[in-house]
């Protein structure tokens, strides 16, 4: 920067402007000190510059010191009362103007924007996602639990219409003479075949019975119905092609 030390002289109904022409730099005027000397009318004089800046007389306030106020150009200095002559002295600024610097300090401004609003959607994008993730592994939580109560619910139901109540206990039969057994005794039963499952519970479809359409109920009402306590993975397929009444 460049500092230049200038001054003028006011008097009455004379006005002293300060506008430096372009000239590509920037200009500030600096006002350091107003005062009137020893030829100065002993009355009231009231410098202005843009605004009143100081009142001074010779015989109490002689000068006021201003330190440096700061303005702008174009700058007008005027004696708004009294005949003069009061002395200004002022401080001419000359400041190069870096447009180079404030390119740079504008891209920087926008590189900065740029970051701050993809670092924004990526956040925002992430969030999207992991509350989407959450709300999908509920769904699942629910509906796995809300499948695990049915078939709670299922066996339950099933443990109940088959429990069978007690017969009394009948007279014990004595064997026949010549070890000849009873013509009334019963011979044990042999398990059913999967051809003859698969008619009984076709029969039972027929009558509008549903059958169960879970595998765990399945594996319970095979266990219950038909005493089949390993339920054949082709019983659970053939399950899954029969169509009920509705």
């Amino acid at each position: 920067s460049l500092e230049i030390f200038l001054g003028c002289e006011l008097k009455s109904r004379k006005e002293v402007v300060f506008n430096p022409e372009e000239d590509g730099f920037e200009h500030m005027l600096s006002l350091r000190m107003v005062c009137v000397d020893h030829s100065t009318n002993d009355e009231m004089h009231v410098i202005e510059v843009q605004a009143v800046i100081a009142s001074l007389k010779p015989s109490t306030l002689p000068s006021v010191c201003l330190g440096g106020f700061e303005i702008t150009p174009p700058v007008v200095f005027r004696l708004k009362s009294g005949s003069g002559p009061v002395a200004d002295d002022y401080e001419e600024n000359v400041y190069e103007v870096a447009e180079d610097y404030e390119e740079e300090v504008a891209e920087d401004y926008e590189e900065e924007v740029a970051d701050d609003y993809e670092e924004n959607v990526y956040e925002v994008a992430e969030d999207y996602e992991e509350n989407d993730y959450e709300e999908e592994v509920a769904e699942d939580y629910e509906e796995n639990d809300y499948e695990e109560e049915v078939a709670e619910d299922y066996e339950e139901e099933e443990e109940e219409s088959h429990v069978k109540p007690k017969k009394a206990p009948s007279k014990p039969q004595t064997p026949a003479q010549n070890g000849k057994t009873p013509k009334d005794s019963k011979k044990p039963q042999t398990p059913l075949t999967l051809p003859e499952i698969k008619a009984k519970m076709m029969a039972t479809v027929k009558k509008g019975v549903t059958l169960p359409k879970l595998l765990p109920k399945f594996e319970n009402y095979m266990k219950n119905a038909f005493k089949v306590t390993d339920t054949k993975v082709r019983m659970w397929k053939w399950r899954q092609t029969v169509e009920e009444k509705k």
